[in-house]
């Protein structure tokens, strides 16, 4: 089982990651975006910082993808919090010209080495929501965060999962949800994962008097 988290910026895939993880017992693999040493520069500076940033995420994710094919290839259960092809997501909203075609020419070739996911499931809220989310966490890189900006992204998400595509995309409506505070709707999920994927759905154990009980 390969399943891949997807969707805005602080619309909790990491998070839903951490959560699943011991209900599928996968093996966790989780973007290392803090590595990034542009990405601080980045959000004061899209413009001038923007190729740096989407050349480092790119060549990170990308040793991070073979770690993934190498896991596929011993039937081990993941769950990422990100997928591959959303850093071109990425590229296409934040680099034009010269260096958007340079990234895509590595992109493309980069691409065809690595392994799919099984199931890519798209969290998806609304901007007011993912920015309430953002603030809540509180990175400090992420404070000044720009609306605009994270609401162009969020349409770019939209459009990019609308798109017809070889895997399964699970799509998953967050605004209502609340997986820390509620094991409901963290279990919900889970079973509409596993529904996805074509395994039988999550069964809470019962207490053991309510078992007996029950014959």
């Amino acid at each position: 089982m390969y399943v891949a988290i997807e969707g805005v910026i602080g619309v909790g895939k990491t998070t839903l990651a951490r959560l699943l993880q011991p209900t599928f017992k996968a093996k966790l693999i989780l973007e290392a975006f803090e590595e990034n040493p542009f990405l601080s520069d980045f959000y004061g500076d899209r413009a001038r910082y923007a190729f740096q940033t989407q050349i480092f995420f790119l060549l990170s994710r990308y040793r991070q993808q073979r770690e993934i094919s190498s896991a596929t290839r011993e039937n081990e259960n993941l769950i990422a919090d990100y997928t591959f092809g959303k850093d071109a997501l990425f590229a296409r909203l934040n680099l034009s010209g010269d260096e958007l075609a340079t990234y895509t020419q590595v992109h493309k070739a980069l691409a065809e080495r690595i392994t799919p996911p099984e199931l890519i499931v798209f969290l998806r809220a609304n901007t007011d929501v993912a920015l309430q989310r953002i603030a809540m966490r509180d990175r400090s890189y992420e404070r000044n965060m720009d609306y605009a900006y994270i609401d162009e992204l969020n349409q770019a998400y939209e459009d990019f999962f609308s798109e017809k595509r070889e895997q399964k995309v699970l799509i998953i409506d967050t605004n209502p949800l609340d997986f820390v505070a509620h094991t409901t709707h963290l279990e919900n999920v889970g079973n509409r994962i596993r529904a996805a994927l074509g395994i039988p759905p999550y069964q809470p154990e019962l207490p053991f008097d309510e078992a007996i009980d029950k014959g």
